[in-house]
């Protein structure tokens, strides 16, 4: 059975654009086959705006996403295998999906009564004058 990370990813990035919001992708820098410019890479994580209005996406399928997006001025082809996006959310309002690491390729088996993939976040307010955070703002719910 294919995984259904792939069809969230793409309904969450739909809902976000069509609410005039910014999509978002938290991703696993280190994982195997990910090209990201490696200087916004922070403690092997990268947050990527995937936003229509600043990448041209390339695709989005089941296996990746990828697209062209400028960091500091400079055009860089991103590659993003499925497996690697940890999450996806708007940044106005962190509303998303935050992605469990199973550890392997395939989804739970139904019949074994496993728990789904897939977290929801929950929106962290932003103060007013707040600077740059060093930790995420993601919060899992359990």
């Amino acid at each position: 059975m294919t995984s259904t990370k792939p069809y969230l990813l793409r309904a969450i990035f739909e809902w976000a654009e069509d609410n005039s919001l910014t999509p978002q992708v938290l991703v696993n820098a280190e994982y195997s086959g990910v090209e990201v410019p490696e200087a916004h890479i922070v403690d092997g994580q990268i947050v990527l705006n995937i936003g229509s209005s600043a990448v041209r996406l390339h695709v989005m399928d089941n296996e990746c996403l990828s697209f062209s997006a400028r960091f500091s001025g400079v055009e860089y082809d991103i590659y993003l295998p499925m497996d690697a996006i940890m999450a996806i959310f708007a940044r106005e309002n962190s509303q998303g999906i935050f992605f469990e690491d199973t550890g392997d390729d395939s989804d739970p088996d139904p019949d074994k009564g496993s728990k789904p993939d897939v977290k929801k976040v929950e929106p962290t307010p932003i103060k007013s004058g707040e600077g740059a955070k060093k930790s995420s703002h993601l919060k899992v719910v359990k």
